[in-house]
């Protein structure tokens, strides 16, 4: 049998049938609070007539004042406060006026003179009709502030999506500056066929990256293919001084992290480590699963970290990578935007050679069915032109030459 799906709305979703709904349902109560009084004081069941006009004539007036609210709450304070205390008054008067003169109808005149029924009638409606006004003006103000809360998050949201949209389409022009750089060496020393075939590995990588949309999540298992593309394009360049140990876990090729995170920190370890070096270098990533955190951390076996000043032309001109200070400050940025102060980012570098970058992020593994189906794919295919292997800790193995 089909289950009717019932989602609860806002009470104040609809704010036209919120109004009504507190309107008939107050007044309604008055109403009833006023005939239970009555019938427990045995009166006659004609004062229920009475008791319902009353009641009709104070639901019509503050139909009039929500009308006259409704303009003077968009005024300057001092503005809406005075002509609301005066508009109060009057309603007031008015409602007494008409309570008194229904009374007067009712018992004959009476020996009261309308000014003293006025006059005695007045507390009622000047407390039905301020605590409506009170609650009406309650009610505005506390939906004002929570659209200007709602459109101050929704503003926040858009800062820092654009600021990791920024950031991520930072990462495309560092990466051009130094593969086009290097296939311009290419062109120059007339090595036409490395030249267009890193051309070619180049546009696959890009139109692979620009897939994903700026800021958003991926698996580490995606992470990872978009990984090998890049060192397919930097193998032509390093050949066998470029060599990668991977050490996943199969759990952690799950989790979901920002796009393009982990190409800058390979990119960085190229460049210092593998670069510089006549034999190159090693670079390993290891992810594990440790409770609800997610740990990467990628490791070179360069010189570490070296603080002397660096020469941009001669680099260019020699073919080298040249720094533009983008990697490791374009992701620590993108993290504090994605994760706040719930993240981990450390970069260590020993005395003997070697320089680590430890990040701890928070464990969300996918949970779309193509999201699941990821890992296996990624652990059973071997990436094309490198010999990475993505496999679980127990087994080691890496792309050595």
């Amino acid at each position: 049998m089909a289950v009717l799906q019932i989602q609860a709305a806002p009470f104040f979703a609809s704010k036209n049938r919120a109004f009504w709904n507190l309107q008939l349902a107050g007044w309604g109560a008055a109403f009833l609070l006023r005939a239970v009084s009555a019938m427990a004081n045995k009166q006659e069941l004609a004062v229920l007539a009475l008791i319902l006009v009353t009641t009709i004539t104070g639901f019509s007036i503050s139909l009039i004042l929500s009308v006259i609210y409704r303009q003077l709450i968009r005024q300057q304070p001092l503005i809406t406060w005075g002509l609301t205390a005066v508009v109060l008054i009057v309603a007031v008067l008015l409602h007494a006026s008409i309570d008194a003169w229904v009374q007067g109808v009712y018992t004959g005149g009476g020996r009261d003179s309308f000014a003293q029924r006025l006059i005695g009638l007045l507390y009622l409606p000047m407390t039905l009709l301020g605590g409506w006004s009170a609650l009406y003006y309650a009610i505005n103000f506390f939906l004002t502030v929570e659209q200007q809360a709602d459109r101050l998050e929704r503003l926040e949201a858009q800062a820092t999506a654009a600021q990791l949209a920024m950031l991520r389409y930072q990462l495309n022009p560092h990466f051009l500056f130094n593969t086009l750089n290097s296939i311009s060496t290419l062109v120059l020393l007339k090595q036409t066929e490395p030249a267009n075939a890193m051309l070619t590995r180049l546009s696959g990588f890009l139109r692979h990256t620009l897939i994903a949309e700026p800021g958003s999540q991926v698996t580490l298992a995606q992470e990872i293919e978009t990984l090998q593309l890049y060192l397919d394009i930097e193998r032509m360049r390093f050949e066998e001084r470029l060599r990668t140990h991977f050490e996943i876990e199969d759990a952690a090729l799950q989790a979901q992290l920002p796009a393009m995170l982990l190409q800058p920190l390979v990119e960085n370890a190229i460049k210092y480590a593998v670069s510089p070096q006549e034999e190159g270098a090693q670079i390993s990533l290891t992810a594990r699963v440790i409770g609800e955190r997610l740990r990467l951390m990628v490791e070179d076996t360069g010189p570490g970290v070296d603080d002397s000043p660096r020469d941009s032309a001669r680099d260019s001109a020699m073919g080298r990578p040249v720094s533009t200070g983008v990697g490791l400050a374009n992701i620590r940025n993108r993290l504090a935007q994605a994760y706040g102060e719930n993240h981990l980012f450390e970069t260590r570098s020993e005395a003997g050679g070697g320089f680590t970058v430890l990040i701890e992020i928070p464990f969300t593994p996918a949970i779309r069915a193509e999201e699941r189906a990821a890992p296996a794919a990624a652990a059973g295919t071997a990436p094309s032109g490198g010999g990475d292997n993505i496999i679980p800790l127990n087994r080691t193995i890496g792309n050595t030459a």
